[in-house]
Parts: C-alpha cells; sequence; structure tokens
C-alpha cells in the first residue's frame, strides 16, 4: 500500500495542511492537463478539429447529453460545474495509470471534498428553489398513509448517506484497482510464474483503464440525479 502514502515533495517532515505533497503535485497536473485540452486546444478551433479538439468536443458533448438526459432543460445552467467534476475526475484517473504517478482519487480526503461540494450544491440549491417544498421529497405521498413517517424517515437517512457513498465508491474502486496490480507485479519476480504475472497484470491495467472512466461516469451521473431531486423534488 506504499503506493497511497502522502509524502512531503521536499524534505521529510511532517505533513501539515500547508505542506507541498505528492498530492498536491498530481492535483496541479491534472488541473494542467485539463486546461491544456480544454482551453489550447478550442483556442483556434477548426472546422475539421484535430485530435485534441476531437477528444475536447466529445467530451463536451457527452457531458451536455447526460445533464440534459437526467436533469432536462432546467439543468443546462449547471453544466459547467458538472463538466468540471467529470473532467477533473477522468483527467485524474487516467493520470493515475502512469508508472510512478499518484492517484489522486485513491484518497477519500479527496473525493469527499468533490461529494460533500455536491451534497451541499444541491441541498442549498433545493432550498433556494423550491422553499420548504424541497422537504417533499422525503415525504411519498404515494405509499399508504401508516407508512409514510416510516418511509420518510429511510429518505432522509439515505440523502446523508449520499456523500459517503458517492465518495467511498470512487476511492474505493480506484485503490483497489492499484493495489491488484501491485499484488499481481509482486509475482512477476517468480520465475515460475512471471509470464502469468504479466498476463494478469496487463489485463488488470486494460480494466483499470475501463474502471477509469466508468467511476468518472457513474460520480458524474449521480451528481446530475441528485441535481435532478433539487430541480424537481417529488415522489
Amino acid at each position: 500500500m506504499d503506493q497511497f502514502i502522502v509524502s512531503p515533495l521536499f524534505g521529510d517532515g511532517p505533513v501539515a495542511w500547508y505542506t507541498p505533497t505528492n498530492v498536491t503535485l498530481w492535483l496541479a497536473l491534472t488541473v494542467a492537463a485539463i486546461a491544456l485540452l480544454l482551453v489550447n486546444s478550442t483556442r483556434d478551433a477548426r472546422v475539421v478539429p484535430g485530435k485534441a479538439q476531437s477528444i475536447a468536443e466529445l467530451a463536451y458533448g457527452f457531458v451536455y447529453k447526460m445533464v440534459v438526459d437526467v436533469t432536462g432543460k432546467d439543468g443546462v445552467k449547471y453544466f459547467p460545474y458538472i463538466m468540471t467534476l467529470f473532467m477533473f475526475i477522468v483527467v485524474a484517473n487516467f493520470l493515475g495509470l502512469l508508472p510512478m504517478a499518484f492517484t489522486t482519487t485513491s484518497h477519500i480526503a479527496v473525493t469527499a471534498v468533490l461529494a460533500v461540494a455536491v451534497f451541499l450544491t444541491v441541498t442549498i440549491l433545493g432550498f433556494v428553489l423550491n422553499g420548504p417544498s424541497f422537504l417533499g421529497m422525503f415525504w411519498v405521498s404515494s405509499a399508504p398513509l401508516p407508512l409514510r413517517p416510516v418511509l420518510a424517515l429511510i429518505e432522509v437517512i439515505s440523502y446523508f448517506v449520499r456523500p459517503v457513498s458517492h465518495s467511498i465508491r470512487l476511492a474505493g474502486n480506484m485503490m483497489a484497482g492499484h493495489a491488484v496490480i501491485k499484488v499481481f507485479a509482486g509475482f512477476a519476480a517468480i520465475a515460475a510464474i512471471s509470464p502469468l504475472s504479466v498476463v494478469a497484470i496487463t489485463a488488470m491495467y486494460g480494466l483499470e483503464v475501463l474502471v477509469s472512466f466508468i467511476q468518472a461516469y457513474v460520480f458524474t451521473i449521480l451528481t446530475c440525479v441528485y441535481l435532478r431531486d433539487a430541480l424537481h423534488p417529488h415522489h
């Protein structure tokens, strides 16, 4: 598990909140890579796009369609925030697959900040747009009256569990995949099974590429679902 250790960039002292660490470095590289892809590649946009512009346009269209499909046209005004979330997570995941890289999204400290930000945003937005009627999303009016208080309690608990599941799902999947690759890499030193170990590492690496995209997609689409609940709270 040493690949997940947070260490200072300069010196060997303790890590404080202000200490530049390997996490800080790879978060900055993530932001730089996103800016390079989305800003520089589209600065001189062409009718026939190049590779970088094509990737940027595909990402834009993919997330835009997701927002419209899940939240409706009312959610389009929040597209920049959702696009930022998706690009940050997917680029951080892919950068973490580079040799000697650090996977920032494998740390709950990173994913929890993203999840709590989504939770607070949609909750505040729900009350701002709907007032006290936002609480109606916890009252299942279609259920029999005696069951409604019980269901309301379950809905409240599940609502406040959202940031926990939202953050743990992403961090857990990224950490588990990288840990499994490291385990298979350890067997590569044994000559008798090293060919099988190399095959297993290659297969797991390919799977991790897929998981990196899927986890970014899952985090983003759940954000859209939570946003839809804030825009249209009803059962």
